[in-house]
């Protein structure tokens, strides 16, 4: 897409222009993609993991950097704490969401599916299974599983004692590890899925369909009650490849679809009579689509156009 950029500070909190720049500045540009990723991962919202940020940025030039001995560390607290505060606050507000609620999809370079651990991470999949946690547990899962961050750190950052946070951690990872996929595929092996689903897809093809999507396949689709959406997932192949048939497929009007990546994995940016329609993300498992996830919410759709860097480092 022509009207793409790499995006390489983001929007919120000091710019990275020309000329010197103070050490609370350079500290927290240095760390900035990394601070998203965490405020991300938690919130599952690129707006209000900018908000995090911002929040951060307020508290950090506040601090007497000489009594930081891990700025790093230091920023990931504060993060973490904002992040948490706004957690509690957006779980109310997803109450009142019109039908099924998705993350937020990220526009990501194509390297960052080729590492396995942050695509896995940030993938749709996962997001989702990180829904079902109190805001407590999505934290402490987020920083020690995903960013291996110490229990006494987590424990600062989220205002528990280690002891606490070790148990919360063992929670957590049971909880995630019962419903996450059963096992990781190759980036080439997704990225194939994702490509024959999109050859059945633009020719209406059926039987396509049936033969990429896995028997129990579930399609889960956000609009946010402002676009036209299922209001309950659809389960099972032959129920999903219908829907997307008579439904993405009508003949009066004109489908195109574009491979990008989406929170480091294979996905199609839709366009229907030359407008985007929606991003449909996919989980692939043993050479087959067992989940696809179709954001097409407008209020969603903001981060497709400029790629978003997140980091686990």
């Amino acid at each position: 897409m022509n009207e793409r950029r790499h995006a390489t500070t983001g929007t919120t909190g000091p710019a990275a222009g020309g000329g010197r720049m103070d050490p609370a500045t350079r500290a927290f540009l240095a760390h900035r993609s990394l601070l998203f990723t965490v405020a991300y991962e938690m919130l599952g919202s690129a707006a209000d993991a900018e908000d995090a940020l911002q929040e951060t940025w307020l508290r950090w030039v506040k601090v007497d950097l000489g009594q930081v001995s891990d700025q790093r560390a230091y920023l990931v607290r504060i993060t973490t704490r904002r992040a948490l505060d706004r957690l509690r606050a957006i779980r109310r507000r997803k109450e009142d969401y019109v039908g099924p609620w998705l993350p937020e999809p990220l526009l990501t370079a194509p390297d960052v599916a080729e590492d396995v651990e942050l695509a896995e991470s940030v993938s749709m999949a996962l997001m989702l299974v990180l829904e079902t946690l109190s805001p407590t547990e999505r934290a402490v899962f987020v920083l020690r599983e995903v960013f291996g961050v110490g229990h006494e750190e987590i424990a600062a950052a989220v205002g528990k004692s280690s002891a606490a946070v070790r148990q919360i951690a063992h929670r957590a990872r049971r909880h995630v590890e019962a419903r996450r996929p059963r096992e990781a595929v190759s980036p080439s092996q997704a990225r194939m899925a994702v490509e024959s689903f999109q050859r059945a897809l633009e020719t209406r093809d059926l039987q396509g369909l049936l033969d990429v999507l896995a028997p129990q396949v579930v399609l889960v689709s956000d609009g946010g009650g402002v676009k036209q959406a299922a209001p309950q997932p659809i389960t099972g192949a032959g129920k999903v490849a219908r829907m997307i048939v008579n439904g993405l497929g009508k003949a009066q009007v004109t489908l195109t679809s574009e491979p990008i990546v989406v929170n480091g994995n294979p996905a199609l940016l839709l366009r229907v009579d030359g407008e985007i329609d929606g991003v449909i993300a996919a989980r692939v498992e043993d050479a087959r689509i067992t989940g696809l996830y179709y954001v097409r919410n407008p209020q969603k759709l903001t981060r497709i156009a400029t790629e978003t860097p997140l980091t686990l480092r």
